[in-house]
């Protein structure tokens, strides 16, 4: 996706053997064509939000909005002539559809899918940090929005761009260690419910066993209202924010689960075409009503698929971590993948891979390159906007990747094995489980 390897609708098709364009990403009906700036409305200024909109300021930033005034006031500076908003509700009422061209989101992710949700249908591009949606229910809601927007969508799984991730996926699907019947996936990260001993020795942002009962003074410069959004309310406490203090909450968040998820599970689930599990069990300590897990497991159950076979994969974060590192029969990387095939498996982490047994493999030729170099992320996103080249974290792939890393968090929470009906989003043997999809929304804050 260079300047000497263009990827055309054509060759995209042929690299991955797809056959429905509008499942890939492609706009349905090209915004912009011409060389011009885009026109872009940032979401979300501070944290993720500023990096996000770093990675886009190559274009016209015409409006922003968060709803810390210190975010937005440093946004601004950069972007002096951009209309400043601390409602995004309020952004979408103000702005014409001739004023902007896409969106980008970067708000926390229980808002995400309400600050999505208006572009898409004004068939506006939207590109918007991971996880993509608070649940299962929402996860739908966008994944079916962008189909029918038929624009340019990018999740922002910045690792997906990177070179890595492309060469095991190569190997994967040229058949280098044979069908894969097995994966693990696991990382280090061991942040969320568990004792202050273990948060001091896991180095955790926050330690918190229940939620706070006393009010904390509200920062002057943050709108509380605003950030807690459709969630319940509740009094401000800085146990809550920033960054992955929130993530922990299940009004707020899911976890490192949805968190890391996003990234580490989206490798096998582009390796090996992955798509709705049949069922998920997970295992961990008993589910707190409030705060997701420190430490949790959960296994996906997957039925043959063409040629390829059954597929069992299991993600483990926290203090959790698959047998063949437990007895130290691979390196032990503190965050990986391993690909468990017949003719042999393959690790792998972010930025490097060994095929095993090493011995094996002695020699060993790698496939062709036959997946082309990133843009990078986000001008990923960009030039799919301008021109309706693919992205590769569009919606209808980071739509259903959301879905199943939510799920896991559902079979926790169900505290038992649930068998997933995704056409009719039911949970067939435990339709108990089935809160755990969706949430009710706070006045004022409505999802349509």
């Amino acid at each position: 996706m260079n300047s000497r390897s263009p990827v055309t609708r054509r060759h995209f098709l042929q690299l991955t053997g797809a056959a429905g364009v509008g499942a890939l990403g492609f706009p349905a009906v090209l915004r912009s064509q011409s060389a011009g700036k885009l026109n872009l409305a940032v979401i979300g200024c501070g944290g993720r939000g500023g990096s996000n909109l770093a990675g886009v300021e190559s274009e016209n930033i015409v409006a922003l909005c968060d709803v810390n005034a210190k975010n937005l006031q440093a946004a601004a500076a950069k972007h002096p002539r951009a209309k400043q908003f601390r409602d995004f509700r309020k952004m979408y009422e103000a702005l014409k559809d001739s004023e902007f061209d896409g969106v980008v989101v970067s708000t926390t992710e229980h808002t995400h899918a309400f600050a999505t949700l208006p572009a898409l249908k004004r068939k506006k591009h939207v590109y918007c940090e991971k996880p993509l949606t608070r649940d299962v229910h929402e996860a739908r809601i966008i994944t079916e929005a962008a189909k029918a927007a038929g624009v340019a969508t990018q999740m922002g799984t910045q690792i997906h761009a990177g070179t890595n991730y492309r060469r095991v996926v190569e190997l994967v699907q040229g058949g280098a260690i044979g069908h894969v019947r097995e994966v693990h996936v696991w990382v280090n990260r061991t942040w969320g419910w568990q004792s202050p001993e273990d948060a001091k020795a896991n180095a955790d942002r926050v330690s918190t066993q229940e939620r706070p009962k006393e009010a904390e003074p509200v920062p002057p410069e943050l709108d509380w209202d605003l950030w807690i959004g459709p969630a319940p309310w509740r009094p401000f406490n800085s146990v809550y924010i920033p960054g992955n203090k929130w993530y922990r909450w299940w009004d707020f968040g899911n976890g490192t689960m949805s968190d890391l998820g996003s990234h580490y599970n989206d490798l096998p689930f582009w390796a090996l075409n992955l798509d709705a599990p049949l069922a998920i069990e997970a295992a961990g300590p008993p589910a707190h009503p409030e705060i997701a897990p420190a430490t949790m497991s959960a296994t996906y159950h997957y039925g043959a698929r063409g040629s390829r076979p059954a597929l069992k994969l299991t993600w483990y974060q926290g203090q959790m971590k698959p047998p063949a590192w437990m007895e130290k029969r691979i390196p032990q990387w503190p965050d990986g993948h391993l690909f468990v095939g017949d003719k042999g498996m393959l690790l792998s982490n972010y930025s490097k891979y060994v095929l095993l047994p090493e011995k094996d493999f002695a020699g060993f030729t790698p496939p062709p390159k036959t997946i082309p170099d990133s843009l990078g992320h986000h001008q990923e996103w960009i030039h799919a906007c301008k021109t309706g080249a693919p992205t590769t974290c569009h919606f209808g792939y980071s739509g259903p990747l959301t879905e199943a890393n939510h799920l896991g968090n559902v079979a926790y929470r169900a505290g038992r094995k649930i068998e997933w009906d995704a056409k009719a989003m039911r949970i067939r043997n435990a339709p108990d489980a089935e809160r755990f999809l969706r949430r009710t929304y706070r006045d004022g804050w409505k999802l349509a």
